[in-house]
């Protein structure tokens, strides 16, 4: 049987935006999920805290049978870093994408005043969102990452709870393999070289013309990445397998 993928999604948005990713595992035979974080898509209201995030990683790899290949872009590519550290038996391998920066306070706090700013307009920023949404993804992009709505409340939330995040100690803990994406463009990328040496077994692929939302940028680049890693991981399954 096919390892089972989960797929996290980035800050404000929600499982909808994987819908290009989900569609191609399950034509190549792969049990996808694609999860809603609290406090966005399905669960908008609900508290936000990143051991939440992780708990919620862990019960649907559970649901899946207890292992699986995890994806997760930005936020979900924090989330999956922190639960492979805690939870290293659920993941047989991982993508990591446009999260290769430590989430230091002083970019948090800077963030937390736009945000703030934003929060006060008399639409809460949905125009602003929706106008950048437009302005830097595809057409079948902005309808994939909108048609989940966008969490315009979340982000200070999940800005104070980041700032307890360490993904370079927890990317030292992981066993598995781990593949960290990242889009030429992304500025997320600064630390992707010190976040590679953190790996225990890493690699760094960058994503030519993609931006920070490499996955909704570049797609079927995205998509291609994906397969490769997810062969290579059942090709080692299988070799430690006798077969």
């Amino acid at each position: 049987m096919s390892l089972p993928v989960v797929l996290v999604h980035g800050l404000r948005t929600s499982r909808t935006m994987w819908r290009a990713q989900v569609e191609a595992l399950q034509r190549v035979g792969h049990r996808a999920v694609a999860l809603d974080l609290p406090g966005h898509g399905t669960r908008i209201g609900e508290p936000f805290t990143l051991d939440a995030a992780v708990d919620t990683l862990a019960d649907a790899i559970d649901e899946l049978g207890g292992q699986a290949f995890v994806v997760g872009l930005s936020l979900g590519g924090y989330v999956g870093i922190r639960h492979a550290a805690r939870h290293p038996h659920q993941v047989a391998g991982l993508v990591a994408a446009s999260c290769s920066t430590r989430p230091h306070r002083v970019l948090l706090a800077g963030w937390s005043v736009g945000a703030q700013g934003i929060a006060r307009l008399p639409d809460r920023g949905a125009r602003l969102n929706q106008f950048f949404v437009d302005l830097t993804l595809p057409p079948v992009g902005a309808a994939d990452v909108g048609a989940g709505g966008f969490a315009l409340d979340a982000t200070n939330e999940v800005l104070r709870e980041m700032s307890i995040a360490t993904p370079l100690a927890d990317l030292a803990r992981i066993e598995a393999p781990v593949w960290l994406v990242n889009g030429a463009f992304d500025h997320f990328r600064g630390e992707e070289r010190r976040f590679l040496a953190a790996c225990r077994d890493g690699r760094l692929v960058v994503v030519p013309h993609a931006t920070h939302l490499v996955s909704l940028v570049q797609p079927a680049r995205f998509t291609r990445v994906l397969l490769e890693a997810l062969d290579e991981v059942e090709a080692r399954a299988a070799v430690a397998a006798g077969t």
